[in-house]
């Protein structure tokens, strides 16, 4: 099975089942957002959704302080769960969490609005720059429903020195699966030398400019990296040709292009 560890809600819905289906991905982690790029027509309208993004980085994890006072943090749920319930065999949900509250505001958030929701892990997470230390509440929370993987944005603003505290944090919680999207972006020799001191420490391999880090992160970490497209900032179909590109076919291949994914989520071919 190919599933894809790395994709957004899409507007419309049809037009990444389409990415997916030419991809010959099977299933895909799907991910609740603001900004929706793929809705643009020119420069200016590109402009607007990024300036979306931009303020769901800087609120941290695509959500604001307070969730529900925000339209565009509720609409964003309310897309994840429709595009879930019209294609449950085709999307495995995730469901991001408000970062910098209470450990018990957390812990009930993610009781509630992830585990209630029967989704399959968190993220995407995206702490301020050199604050990848709130992410601990998330991972006390995930630790006590059944040790739910945790997945935090791996590229800009995702520092060094968050890596660093993410391995660190990844060590005091081993039974929780965390989760470095993009491989960490610039950073992502540093990222293979911690994931591989850190055995509960994965790479998600979307976005990455280098081809060879995606080549040197699977022959480091074979049974710890994850294609990822990252849709619809990337595309499935060129994310698993890179992955195609550098490795050969065979149980590697097969495993970073699905089989680590249903091992992580306990998913039956």
């Amino acid at each position: 099975m190919i599933i894809d560890a790395h994709s957004h809600v899409h507007d419309p819905v049809d037009v990444h089942l389409s990415a997916l289906d030419d991809a010959g991905v099977d299933r895909t982690v799907l991910f609740p957002t603001r900004p929706h790029p793929e809705r643009a027509t020119d420069l200016a309208s590109l402009r607007h959704e990024m300036s979306v993004l931009g303020r769901a980085l800087a609120a941290g994890s695509d959500g604001p302080v307070d969730p529900a006072a925000d339209d565009g943090y509720a609409l964003a749920w309310r897309e994840l769960d429709e595009a879930l319930a019209a294609h449950p065999g085709r999307f495995l949900g995730f469901g991001s969490v408000p970062l910098g509250r209470p450990a018990a505001e957390t812990a009930a958030w993610v009781a509630n609005e992830v585990a209630g929701r029967e989704l399959y892990g968190i993220g995407e997470l995206t702490p301020p720059p050199n604050q990848a230390a709130l992410v601990e509440p998330v991972l006390q929370a995930a630790r006590d429903h059944a040790n739910l993987p945790v997945v935090v944005h791996g590229y800009a603003p995702t520092t060094a020195a968050d890596l660093r505290t993410l391995a660190a944090l990844a060590a005091r919680y081993p039974r929780v699966p965390l989760v470095i999207s993009q491989l960490a972006g610039d950073h992502w020799m540093e990222a293979i030398e911690l994931a591989r001191i850190t055995p509960n420490l994965y790479l998600e391999l979307s976005t990455a400019n280098i081809i060879f880090a995606v080549r040197l992160a699977i022959r480091e970490l074979p049974t710890r990296t994850l294609f990822g497209s990252d849709a619809p900032y990337g595309d499935p179909l060129l994310a698993r040709a890179t992955v195609e590109r550098v490795t050969s076919p065979g149980e590697i291949r097969d495993r970073v292009l699905g089989g680590n994914l249903m091992e992580l989520l306990h998913l039956v071919p």
